[in-house]
This record gives C-alpha cells, structure tokens and sequence, in this order.
C-alpha cells in the first residue's frame, strides 16, 4: 500500500473527499515527523511505536575498492512492532 492507496482507502471507509483525506493522512505523518525529529517517541497501541536510535560513529569499508571510510554519527528512526499486529499478520 503506498500514500495514494491509504489515502483512497479512508476516502471510502469515512466517506471524505479525495482532498480531504488527503489532508488527514498529510496531518498524520507531519505530526509523526515532527514528533521523531525532536527526539520524542510516538506509541500507537494495537499497531506498533515509532522512536530514533542514535548509532555512533565508525570506520567502515568501501565494498568496492576496500577503502576505509569514516562514519558519522546518526540518528535514525526505529519501529518496533506491536503484539497485536504482530499476531494479526501471524496468523494463517
């Protein structure tokens, strides 16, 4: 499913206009953006929680010439799935 399917798929269930749901699922994930770009965590019961992890930095190696190459710090989002989910798409 890509943002156009998720936007179509509450446009039918809520019965909004195709621009309307469009707005809901950009307000959704502007605030999820908004949210991890501070440092917060963002919990949705029953689906999963959304955090940043933070990696140090490291000297790794170009794949292709063998080069050693220094690694910033970063900071990346991270999403744990949660029971319920997880046990829905488990079963058969």
């Amino acid at each position: 499913m890509n943002r156009s399917d998720l936007i179509n798929s509450l446009k039918d269930k809520v019965e909004l206009s195709r621009k309307d749901a469009g707005k809901v699922v950009d307000t959704f994930f502007d605030a999820l953006k908004k949210t991890l770009s501070k440092g917060d965590r963002v919990e949705i019961r029953g689906f999963g929680s959304f955090s940043v992890k933070s990696y140090k930095p490291y000297v790794g190696r170009n794949p292709k010439t063998g080069e050693q190459i220094n690694v910033t710090s970063k900071k990346l989002p991270f999403f744990k799935v949660g029971k319920e989910l997880k046990e829905k798409v488990d079963k058969p």
